[in-house]
């Protein structure tokens, strides 16, 4: 099974203006956007604290964009419920963040939410191999997750390449994620080895102009296979 192509762009809300979010997330979608991506931290997996469930509830009625929902929480599974009841399309949680991931994913699953596994820097492919059954995202974070902005970790190129190995060999339609420093320059390496779905931040809302930022990442990433 191939690369996506093109890569799927998901701007993520956490670089938005909160004071206007509503207004913020049609943006993006008038712009061409294909998910919303939503980081949910909780101060204690990462150090930092975003926004909870009642946010994406009451952002839900407002758009037609896929809800990608990523939990950067511990514990997870007592929430699971609460994000789905929001009205997330996907929820990734963290392969680290408890030692019950299999049930954790099941239990998404069972909410008729799609599943996605995310990896820290620091976590082999190797850590999701016995749970890509049930996964439908792989979420590799080329940054260290709790804050925006950060720069791209090129060393987690060679992780996107074994993952996309790992996820064709099992014949499952799982995409492969990146999310942290994608701007035009690292959106075109991370699709070269094998991503295709984009976390845009300050990328897309750091630009004056949205639609043309959605265009340039898409360009970047087309030039690169």
């Amino acid at each position: 099974m191939s690369i996506h192509f093109p890569p799927l762009i998901a701007p993520s809300v956490l670089s938005a203006d909160f004071s206007r979010m509503a207004e913020e997330v049609a943006a993006v979608e008038r712009a061409g956007a294909d998910w919303l991506h939503l980081d949910v931290m909780d101060g204690h997996f990462v150090p930092n604290l975003s926004f909870g469930a009642q946010l994406i509830k009451v952002l839900r009625p407002q758009s037609g964009l896929v809800f990608d929902v990523h939990l950067m929480m511990a514990p997870v599974d007592p929430y699971l419920e609460m994000f789905a009841q929001a009205g997330a399309d996907h929820i990734h949680v963290h392969i680290e963040a408890g030692p019950h991931t299999h049930r954790t994913l099941q239990h998404i699953r069972a909410l008729g939410v799609k599943p996605g596994v995310a990896l820290c820097p620091a976590t082999p492919a190797q850590a999701v191999e016995e749970v890509l059954d049930l996964v439908d995202v792989i979420l590799v974070m080329t940054v260290n997750p709790g804050f925006g902005g950060q720069k791209f970790l090129t060393g987690q190129l060679d992780k996107i390449r074994t993952l996309r190995g790992m996820a064709e060999a099992t014949g499952r339609d799982i995409r492969i994620g990146v999310d942290g420093g994608v701007d035009v320059r690292t959106a075109a390496l991370a699709t070269e080895a094998g991503a295709d779905m984009l976390v845009a931040g300050t990328s897309v809302y750091g630009q004056p102009d949205y639609e043309r930022a959605i265009a340039g990442l898409r360009g970047a990433a087309r030039q690169a296979v």
